[in-house]
């Protein structure tokens, strides 16, 4: 037997013996919503924040993070948690904080940016169903809002929003399916397949006017659940 064939072995046994996780770390997380630098700023907010429990939680992206929803409902039992630039798998992945706050209802608004990242309708799907299952495994009602449309000066909006009208299809299909609430905002907000620009401030996220008219769809809902 060759010395070298004998370091060989010896090299084997030692190999064997130590931590694999030391000789081979994990990868890093590359979750697409985790690359979003908004992303880590408002979960160490989230980790920050003192309230303990609020009815409503309104769940979503820029767009919903546009405004204080305690002041446009005039409530003061709301939390708004819309993150800019996020992705619905990375609303799934922080619905810890929605469940510390034990809601009666959460409404869900998401999908646009996946769109514009060309993440397939079916994997967003996949993860809007999970968070919807989620809620409802808490106690909690969640509420489907349509994506809204892009407006006609939004780039690549005529293109994006083909998707965006099917996406919406499959929403409401689940949603009547399932017996879950269904807020189609577009109905209001936009005209054939683009945001009227009297309701938005660039062409995608929501001016004045369209948050007033987005409130009287979520005072309906919240009236009819009788909250």
């Amino acid at each position: 037997m060759t010395r070298n064939f004998l370091t060989f072995i010896v090299f084997i046994c030692l190999l064997g013996s130590l931590n694999a996780k030391n000789l081979f770390p994990a990868q890093a997380d590359t979750a697409q919503y985790l690359k979003n630098p908004n992303y880590q700023y408002e979960i160490a907010l989230y980790e920050t924040y003192k309230t303990k429990q609020a009815d409503i939680v309104m769940l979503g992206n820029s767009i919903t993070h546009g405004a204080n929803w305690n002041q446009l409902l005039g409530r003061n039992d709301v939390i708004e948690m819309g993150i800019p630039s996020d992705i619905v798998e990375g609303m799934l992945n922080r619905l810890n904080f929605v469940y510390e706050l034990e809601p009666k209802i959460v409404f869900i608004l998401g999908g646009i940016n996946d769109i514009y990242s060309w993440i397939p309708l079916e994997t967003i799907m996949v993860n809007y169903i999970q968070i919807v299952k989620n809620l409802q495994a808490r106690g909690i009602k969640p509420v489907i809002q349509s994506v809204l449309y892009a407006g006609e000066l939004w780039p690549a909006s005529a293109e994006r929003n083909t998707q965006v009208t099917k996406f919406n299809n499959m929403l409401k299909q689940f949603a009547d399916k399932n017996g879950i609430t269904y807020v189609d905002l577009n109905k209001t907000m936009s005209k054939g397949t683009f945001l009227r620009p009297e309701y938005s401030r660039d062409a995608l996220h929501l001016n004045a006017k369209g948050f007033h008219a987005w409130v009287k769809e979520i005072e309906n809902v919240l009236l009819n659940a009788g909250i």
